[in-house]
């Protein structure tokens, strides 16, 4: 099997790295223009059977575990839209985009792959955003709106190049922190990642 690891950073799937595998490694940087242009750029130049995006991600939920890794299935641009006051709304709810056009069901970039269900990892529903920050308003606007429950930078448009290309893929998540909590030493940085690369491992070896 041609397998494709992407990760933001090298950090994060540093312990992968340190292991004998067949799989070809790609680091895309933070974000999503640089998720975009750099898987584009690597599957037109090799064809892969499957491509797993792994890295850490805020949680939501008062009641998650940090370090819990998840697999996220569905996934949404959170702040792609239009600020006015208090009130937010997507391209969709505008009217600029169809929320239905592929490769959007309803405003989700949604893993159709059954391949998913193959893991013994609990789903999550991600948000991905261009700022992370302790806004308390844009945290609290978002989680009610789209009701997700892991928030990253690079996961939506690791679904939406996937899904546009026919590729099948997997986003994992390890959870480091709670969304909005800037004070690092509350994070669980080094438990997050050790998980997520246990995980990753087991998941490669039962392919």
């Amino acid at each position: 099997m041609n397998l494709l690891i992407a990760a933001a950073t090298e950090f994060e799937i540093e312990p992968f790295l340190k292991e004998k595998n067949n799989a070809e490694i790609l680091i895309t940087g933070v974000g999503i223009p640089a998720t975009v242009f750099h898987l584009v750029k690597k599957i037109s130049e090799r064809k892969f059977d499957l491509v797993v995006q792994v890295g850490i991600a805020g949680s939501f939920n008062d009641n998650d575990d940090l370090g819990k890794v998840v697999q996220v299935k569905e996934d949404a641009f959170a702040d792609l839209g239009i600020a006015e006051g208090s009130n937010f709304k997507t391209v969709f709810e505008m009217g600029f985009n169809n929320k239905n056009d592929f490769p959007f069901t309803d405003g989700w970039l949604i893993n159709p792959d059954p391949f998913w269900q193959k893991n013994d990892l609990p789903f999550a529903k991600g948000i991905t955003v261009n700022k992370i920050g302790d806004d308390v308003f844009q945290n609290k606007m978002i989680k009610e709106k789209f009701s997700a429950d892991v928030e990253s930078m690079e996961g939506a448009a690791f679904h939406y190049v996937c899904l546009l290309q026919n590729i099948r893929f997997l986003q994992i998540r390890s959870i480091s922190n709670k969304v909005g909590e800037r004070d690092k030493s509350k994070w669980k940085l080094k438990e997050s990642i050790e998980n997520l690369n246990k995980k990753l491992l087991k998941i490669i070896k039962n392919l």
